[in-house]
């Protein structure tokens, strides 16, 4: 028997004493264990982990012994990587339940306790139907599409609160047609992404997908940006120029910033995209595209059209579809799915042992207001990994960062937490560590310290 299979997997849980019993049992046949209490972090895992197989507990603290969340983690993680062999774990397992996983993609179905040989073997099967599914690199099955991911995004679209599962949902169906989408939404919710996600989803996904900043190209550029130039067709056309919508031809255009053009530039515009020809700057032949059309913009855009500042009928030609996504300051619930998912993104870039966010972090970066949304959220998570001296983000590692709308109560609150956190580092460095004589100078029971320890990230 090969002690050192070649493969990751990763155990989600939250039995603490299951993810140590299985981890124990497991590392010792299989390359690569990991184990997660949280399944609101199984989005993060699968999108950096690279696993193979997910052992999947059924039934978490939402409810006993349904099933439900065990059922709805399946499809997430099919959504996110349908190569994925999820594999489900429960204690309450009956045939009919196993039935119904198996239709909905898991591979294999283990009762608790588990039978260790019976579990070994149900993963390296599981493992071997992975390894396939990599290499024939098979097509995600109708109905499943990848929700959350694209390998042209800086970061995964992260979020489980129903306007972001809304989205989602929009997106799947309308991925798949050409219909023209307007993304609307403040700088910094996450516009770019969900079109990246459109087209990743989109029968177009093997084709181009090409961005243009509309608010970065001047008016007397615009064209020759956008449609090209022949070569002598102005002082600088020393060579002929393809533009952007002939470079995303049979695949998707993403205009970002529409609203920043001038009625002129609309005009030109609509003109092409009402008859899907192009002409390049200096010549007179026009050319045929197939463009799929995503826009975007943070204006207020039927209040321009009120104001003669946007034309209607290009607004009427880019909008088959609209998709309005919320500030992150409506989807509060998001906040730590988010920190959480930066931080391990950055401490992997800068080297930094940091693995967790202290809870008064926590309830202080869900109290921010985010005028920059999630971009900024990503701006103070990296400033504060590269500043923190601990493997836990504290409040100190936030300074230069003001959170806002705290009320007195919650500064009073963070004000002592931050006393009593102080006063434990002082103790534990005082007697080198040690948590019995640690415990003994604060009046606590080594007990009551861990669980400080624990609480604090210490």
């Amino acid at each position: 028997m090969n002690p050192n299979i070649e493969g990751k997997i990763l155990i989600v849980d939250d039995d603490a004493g299951v993810l140590s019993a299985a981890n124990l049992l497991l590392k010792r046949h299989f390359k690569q264990v990991d184990t997660e209490k949280n399944p609101l972090r199984i989005p993060y895992w699968v999108n950096s982990g690279g696993y193979d197989v997910i052992l999947l507990d059924m039934n978490f603290t939402r409810d006993i012994n349904s099933g439900k969340e065990g059922f709805e983690w399946l499809d997430k993680i099919l959504d996110l990587d349908p190569t994925i062999s999820v594999v489900l774990f429960t204690a309450y397992g009956d045939i009919e339940m196993a039935v119904r996983a198996i239709k909905l993609g898991a591979k294999d179905f283990v009762l608790k306790p588990w039978q260790n040989e019976k579990l070994v073997e149900t993963l390296r099967n599981a493992l071997q139907i992975a390894r396939e599914a990599k290499v024939a690199k098979i097509k995600i099955p109708e109905g499943k599409t990848r929700k959350n991911s694209s390998p042209h995004s800086e970061h995964p679209f992260i979020g489980n609160s129903e306007p972001i599962q809304q989205i989602l949902n929009t997106i799947e169906r309308v991925a798949a047609t050409d219909a023209n989408i307007l993304i609307l939404g403040e700088n910094g919710t996450g516009k770019d992404l969900v079109a990246k996600n459109i087209h990743q989803q989109s029968l177009r996904k093997d084709k181009p997908f090409v961005t243009v900043d509309l608010g970065a190209i001047s008016e007397s550029l615009f064209e020759s940006e956008l449609f090209g130039h022949v070569k002598g067709s102005f002082t600088d056309a020393k060579e002929d120029r393809i533009g952007k919508l002939e470079e995303a031809d049979g695949g998707t255009i993403f205009l970002d910033e529409i609203g920043n053009i001038s009625l002129p530039m609309q005009a030109k515009l609509l003109t092409v995209l009402q008859n899907r020809t192009i002409t390049k700057v200096g010549s007179n032949k026009p050319k045929q595209i197939d463009v799929r059309l995503v826009c975007a913009t943070n204006k207020a855009v039927y209040k321009m059209v009120a104001d003669n500042h946007f034309r209607q009928d290009l607004l009427y030609r880019i909008n088959t579809i609209e998709i309005q996504l919320p500030p992150l300051r409506e989807r509060k619930e998001d906040i730590p799915l988010l920190a959480d998912y930066f931080l391990h993104v950055y401490a992997k870039k800068y080297n930094r042992s940091v693995a967790a966010l202290n809870s008064t972090v926590v309830k202080q970066i869900q109290k921010h207001q985010w005028p920059g949304n999630v971009r900024e959220l990503q701006h103070a998570i990296e400033r504060a990994v590269i500043l923190s001296q601990s493997d836990t983000l504290q409040p100190e590692d936030f300074k230069g960062f003001r959170l806002a709308n705290e009320d007195a109560h919650t500064m009073e609150t963070l004000q002592l937490e931050e006393m009593e956190v102080l006063l434990i580092k002082k103790a534990l460095q005082k007697h080198n560590g040690n948590i019995t004589e640690t415990a003994r100078e604060l009046g606590l029971t080594r007990a009551s310290l861990y669980r400080r320890l624990e609480k604090y990230g210490i």
